[in-house]
Parts: structure tokens; C-alpha cells; sequence
């Protein structure tokens, strides 16, 4: 069916709607974007015409409306058009916002199921296999080995048949070489916005007067810098009275001074305009860098990785939370002569120092809390105790989840599981950034002391040292050699404060010096 309809402007001199012309013609005619040799191709076209003047007006707008369903049979004919789907960045961490493109599974034309691996992407904390939800084929690789690109953005293109291959590389190239193509242009005739009917006759159109800007009568503001008010009550000099000389008639420094009769200093240079602004700021940059000391003979700069950039951003990030720290020493002989018993059966110190560590969460709530906004902090349900673990090229937290509730050996058996992952660089997210507590153990190290910096999101963090034989008074005066460890806890003063810290660290002194209760 085409339904040809011609709008005239009404005039309301005339309130009568007649309708002058009214056509039904069959025509046979072949549709210009459906060709069904089986089926027939006759079509109705109807016109209309509707006037309110007596003299005929040429029409205004005209919209046709097209249908091609034919009158003598019910069967459609539909021609499905295929789908380039792109492959995008993920998302593989709440911090993640780039992502570094490790190696590509797949290569360019190959085959691909739904849920197969197509690329190993490497965020923040760890490598991860990204998959594709489609079936198709790899038909262009838009984000190399090694590159990098933000989340959400394209990284592949997917086609649905081998045949568009080819199509869909010539696609990505035009865009390539190409990125600031404008958009198509749209048809003027595909979208003809109608004009809002006339509610009274039209007047003759009148040239209006440009508007004037007119000052107020009431009394004018004073603008003027912070620093020319200052002047001004220096010096006793009446600002109301300052006919200003800067932007918009502010009145400057120079202007207080001139009025005060006095030299004037010198002026700051004036802001550049905004054209110059981004070039400004570049040459600022430089000269920045030209003032640091050059390098060293021989010295090469590396820029930091992925999981190196993360760790930068978090460090400088905790920089603003107020923390203290407290010490607290431990001993450690019954600690030692357990750890001697239960070695063999795969327990590490680490999960003696997180069971301890999730016990003692449990019975101090607070230490385990968390302040995220400055405004409020939140009992976490959970005692999910995150342990340092150092890997190639970075520092990642492994979390124990539930740490007071685990048992002893179950808990050894996930962190051996846990670290495995963490080397290969195969954590999940939920496996690193859940905890609520961290643990940063370097005894082995030989280490005595250390401080810890607070990770964001999280009330405390403890450091452990080594333990060491150390000379030790008792009640009565009498000295012993005894093992002991310094234990340094860095915790957030918005939320735990002393008294809080020195209990907790009280009650995990007592379940180190009394350890049976953690093979319970």
C-alpha cells in the first residue's frame, strides 16, 4: 500500500474542511526493496488531498508511507542481514580501568564456539582468559600483543560467517585509518519533521530589535581580587570608589595601588586565554622534567606494568587516610614447638599467623571494619584476612576468607592453592579483593621490624617480624632467654583507635602464646 498525503497550511478564515480529491487506482508496479517472483506484485495506491482554501496551494511537506505486503498471498519474505559483534575489554577488577593484551588463543579467521578462550588479558592483579559469548569467526584483531586499551573498548571483531571475513578486516581498516569520519548524512526525505498546526492566521513576520543590555538602577557590585581588599583596608583606600581595570571592570592590586598613591609591585602575569591553555600546560610539563636531575651514564627508564601501576595508584591513594601504628611484642617458643608438629602435614607459618589473626578479628569487630567515604563505617560480616604475597614484577593480596572459621589444615590446603595461583598470575578478583584484614609476614627474611602501609578500603593491616631470641625479665626480676617477635599493626584512626588496637593485639598475643586453640 503507498499512501501519498499532501498538507497545506490551513487558513482559518475558512472553517470548512472539504475534501477535493479522493483516488483509489490499482497499479502494478514492482516494489523497490522486496522482489518475490512467486508472489504478486500488485499493490493499491491511494492519494489524498485535503485543502481549506479555495485556491489550490502547493503542498508543503509530503510523507509516503510504503508497504509491500502483497494482497493475494500471506507468506513473508525476510531477508536477515548478519552481525559483526566486537570483542571487548573487560572489566576483571573493580580498579581495573585498562587492561594490557598478554597473547592472543585464537588467531585471525579462525573458528570460535561460545565459552571458548579467545585472549588472555592482563589486569591490575592478575592474567585472565577472556571468552566469547557468540559463535563466529576471529575475523580482525583490533588490539595487538603487548598493547593496551580501556575497558569497554573494542579489542576484536567477530563475524558470523567465513565469508564476511574478508568484509569485516576492511571495516576495521577504513576505521583505522579513519577514526574522525564523520557520520552519514541523514535524508532529508526519510525525515521531514511536520509543522505544528496553525491556531490563528498568520501574521506578518517583524524584525525585532536586538536586545540591549541595561545596567541595574539599584547599587553596583564591587568586583575585586582578594588581594586588592587587602590593599585596600592596608591602606585605608575606599574600594567602591575604584573604577577597576580588569576582566569585566575587576578591580585589581595595580588599581588599589594607583588609588593609594603608592609604586606599584609587580604584576602577576595574566592568565593565558584558553586557546593556549593545553600548550601552556605542556610547556609547563617540560620544564618541569628539564629541572630534574639528568640521568646517570648507562641508566634506562621502564615504565611501570599494569599490576606496578595499580600498586602505585593504592599506595598513593592510602596517603590520605590517617593512620598510627602500635607494637606489640610476642613470644613465641609454644608457637615454634607447634609449628614443629604440624610442618609435616603441610601447615605454613603464614596459616598459623591467619588463623590467629581471624580469631582475634573475631572477638575486636572494629579492627575488621572498614571505612570507605569518610561519612560512615561498616561492620564487615566477614573475617577475611588478606596475606602479601610477592610475585614477579609486583606485590598481590591472596585472601583467606573466613579465616576464623576454617580450620587449621583446611585453611594450609587454600593458601597452598591460593599462592599457586597468585605465581601463574590466575587469581580471580573475588580471590584478592575481598579482604578485610591484610596480613605482611617478612620474618622469613630475617626482618625484625617493619611498618605496613594501610591498603584502601581496609581498617588495619599487621607486619610481622622475625622471631629471635631475645633477653627477657620476668615478674621477679629474674632474666630468661626467650623467642620473640615484634608484631606492628598500622590501622585506620578514623575507626579503631588506640584502645581498640592494643586489645586486639593483646587477645593475638594470647592465642600465639596458647596456640592449641588453633588446631581446635
Amino acid at each position: 500500500l503507498v499512501f501519498s498525503v499532501h498538507f497545506t497550511p490551513l487558513n482559518l478564515s475558512d472553517l470548512s474542511l472539504s475534501l477535493i480529491h479522493r483516488e483509489a487506482t490499482m497499479a502494478v508496479s514492482s516494489s523497490s526493496f522486496l522482489s518475490t517472483p512467486s508472489l504478486s506484485n500488485s499493490k493499491s495506491t491511494i492519494s489524498f488531498a485535503s485543502s481549506v482554501s479555495p485556491t489550490p496551494i502547493p503542498s508543503l511537506r509530503r510523507v509516503i508511507f510504503r508497504s509491500s505486503i502483497p494482497t493475494s498471498s500471506h507468506r513473508r519474505v525476510m531477508t536477515v542481514r548478519s552481525k559483526i559483534r566486537e570483542i571487548f575489554m573487560p572489566a576483571l577488577s573493580s580498579t581495573m580501568t585498562e587492561g594490557k593484551i598478554v597473547s592472543w588463543i585464537k588467531t585471525e579467521g579462525e573458528k570460535l564456539a561460545k565459552g571458548e578462550s579467545v585472549v588472555v588479558v592482563e589486569s591490575d592483579k592478575a592474567d585472565m582468559d577472556v571468552e566469547t559469548f557468540y559463535d563466529g569467526y576471529l575475523a580482525a584483531i583490533v588490539v595487538g600483543e603487548g598493547e593496551t586499551a580501556p575497558v569497554g573498548a573494542a579489542i576484536g571483531l567477530l563475524a558470523e560467517t567465513e565469508a564476511e571475513i574478508e568484509e569485516v578486516k576492511s571495516k576495521a581498516a577504513s576505521k583505522s585509518s579513519s577514526p574522525s569520519a564523520s557520520p552519514p548524512a541523514v535524508s532529508a526525505e526519510a525525515v521531514v519533521p511536520s509543522p505544528p498546526p496553525a491556531t490563528s492566521s498568520p501574521a506578518p513576520a517583524i524584525a525585532q530589535p536586538a536586545p540591549v543590555a541595561t545596567l541595574p538602577d539599584g547599587p553596583r557590585r564591587t568586583i575585586a581580587t582578594p588581594y586588592a581588599k587587602k590593599l585596600a583596608k592596608q591602606h585605608k583606600v575606599d574600594i567602591e570608589s575604584i573604577a577597576g581595570t580588569g576582566p569585566n571592570g575587576r578591580i585589581t592590586a595595580s588599581d588599589v595601588e594607583a588609588a593609594a598613591g603608592i609604586a606599584p609591585s609587580v604584576a602577576p602575569p595574566p592568565p593565558p586565554p584558553p586557546a593556549a591553555s593545553q600548550a601552556t600546560a605542556t610547556a609547563t610539563a617540560k620544564a618541569t622534567t628539564t629541572n630534574l636531575p639528568p640521568l646517570l651514564p648507562d641508566s634506562s627508564v621502564v615504565p611501570f606494568t599494569t599490576m606496578q601501576s595499580a600498586v602505585s595508584k593504592n599506595m598513593i591513594e592510602s596517603l590520605s587516610v590517617p593512620t598510627f601504628r602500635v607494637g606489640y611484642p610476642v613470644n613465641t617458643d609454644a608457637l615454634d614447638a607447634l609449628y614443629e608438629k604440624v610442618k609435616p602435614k603441610g601447615v605454613t607459618m603464614t596459616a598459623l599467623l591467619a588463623k590467629a589473626a581471624g580469631m582475634a578479628l573475631a572477638q575486636h569487630p572494629v579492627v575488621n571494619a572498614s571505612c570507605k567515604d569518610g561519612k560512615s563505617f561498616t561492620y564487615n560480616s566477614n573475617v577475611n584476612v588478606a596475606v602479601a604475597v610477592a610475585i614477579n614484577g609486583g606485590l598481590i593480596t591472596p585472601v583467606l576468607p573466613d579465616a576464623d572459621k576454617l580450620d587449621l589444615y583446611s585453611l594450609s590446603r587454600k593458601w597452598k592453592e591460593l599462592v599457586e595461583k597468585a605465581r601463574s598470575k590466575q587469581l580471580q578478583p573475588h580471590e584478592y579483593n575481598s579482604g578485610t584484614f591484610t596480613l605482611s609476614n617478612l620474618g622469613m627474611f630475617g626482618v625484625d621490624r617493619f611498618d605496613a602501609i594501610l591498603p584502601p578500603g581496609q581498617g588495619a593491616i599487621m607486619a610481622v617480624g622475625a622471631s629471635k631470641p631475645t633477653v627477657v625479665a620476668d615478674k621477679s626480676g629474674f632474666f630468661s632467654v626467650k623467642s620473640q617477635m615484634l608484631v606492628n599493626v598500622t590501622a585506620d584512626h578514623r575507626i579503631v583507635y588506640g584502645a581498640d588496637l592494643a586489645a586486639f593485639l593483646q587477645t593475638f598475643a594470647k592465642i600465639l602464646e596458647n596456640p592449641d586453640c588453633l588446631t581446635l
